[in-house]
C-alpha cells in the first residue's frame, strides 16, 4: 500500500485530506509541524510527503531541504500543498528539492490526481548520480563527498578515483585499470601517483573504506 505522510499545522486540513487519502486506498500519517513530521518520515517511511509552507518549529522549506539531505528519502517524492502562491516561494520549493507543488484550496479529485500523477514518476532515476557507501554519500553530479553530516573537499583526481573505486563496491580494480579510467593511457605520470591519491583519500574520508590487495590494486569495502 503506498504511504502518503501528511505534514500541516491545520488541523481542518489534515483531517480532511486524511480522510479523503484513506478512503482512496493510501494508508495516511499526519504531522502538525516541520520536527513531527521529520521524525515521522524517518519511522513511517512514505512514498510520498504532502508539506505546507507556513509551519512552526521547522518550516517546509527546511523539511524539504533536511529530507532531501537524507539518503533514505532519495525515492520518496515531495510536494508542496499551500496556500502561498509568489514566484520566489514556489522557486525556494523546487530549490530545496520539491517534485510537485500545489496551490490551495484544491478539491479532493484533483489532488487526488495530482498525487497520482507524481506517484507515476520514476523517482529512482533522479537518484542514479548518488553513490551510499556506509555512511559515505557520494554525489556525481554535484561533485560532492559527504561524510555523515560533514562535507568532504576532494581534489579533481581524487574524486575520479573514489568515484571508479565506489562504483563497483567489492570489485577488485588493477592498477593499470585505475590507471586508464582516472588518468587515461596516454597520460605520463609516475608508478606512485595512484598510491598517493589513494593514502590522501584515506586522510580525507577515513582508512577503512578502500582496501590494498598487496601487488594488484585496490578495492572499495562494501
Amino acid at each position: 500500500m503506498v504511504k502518503i505522510l501528511i505534514v500541516d499545522d491545520d488541523l481542518d486540513i489534515l483531517e480532511l485530506l486524511e480522510y479523503n487519502l484513506n478512503k482512496n486506498g493510501y494508508n495516511v500519517a499526519t504531522a502538525e509541524n516541520g520536527e513531527k513530521g521529520i521524525d515521522l518520515a524517518r519511522t513511517f517511511k512514505p512514498n510520498l510527503i504532502l508539506l505546507d509552507v507556513m509551519m512552526p518549529e521547522k518550516d517546509g522549506v527546511e523539511v524539504c531541504s533536511i529530507l532531501r539531505d537524507d539518503p533514505m528519502f532519495n525515492d520518496t517524492f515531495i510536494v508542496f500543498l499551500t496556500a502561498r502562491n509568489e514566484d520566489y516561494t514556489q522557486i525556494a520549493c523546487y530549490e530545496s528539492g520539491a517534485d510537485d507543488y500545489i496551490v490551495k484550496p484544491i478539491r479532493p479529485r484533483v489532488l487526488l490526481s495530482r498525487i497520482n500523477g507524481v506517484l507515476k514518476r520514476n523517482r529512482k532515476s533522479n537518484s542514479e548520480h548518488l553513490i551510499k557507501i556506509k555512511d559515505l554519500l557520494i554525489d556525481k553530479e554535484q561533485h560532492k563527498v559527504k561524510k555523515g553530516d560533514s562535507l568532504i573537499t576532494l581534489a579533481k583526481k581524487e574524486f575520479e578515483l573514489l568515484i571508479l573505486l565506489a562504483s563497483t563496491p567489492g570489485k577488485l580494480f588493477r592498477r593499470n585499470e585505475i590507471f586508464n579510467n582516472v588518468w587515461g593511457a596516454d597520460q605520463m605520470v609516475g608508478d606512485r601517483t595512484i598510491d598517493v591519491h589513494i593514502r590522501k583519500l584515506r586522510e580525507k574520508i577515513g582508512a577503512d573504506y578502500i582496501l590494498t590487495v598487496k601487488g594488484i590494486g585496490y578495492k572499495m569495502e562494501a
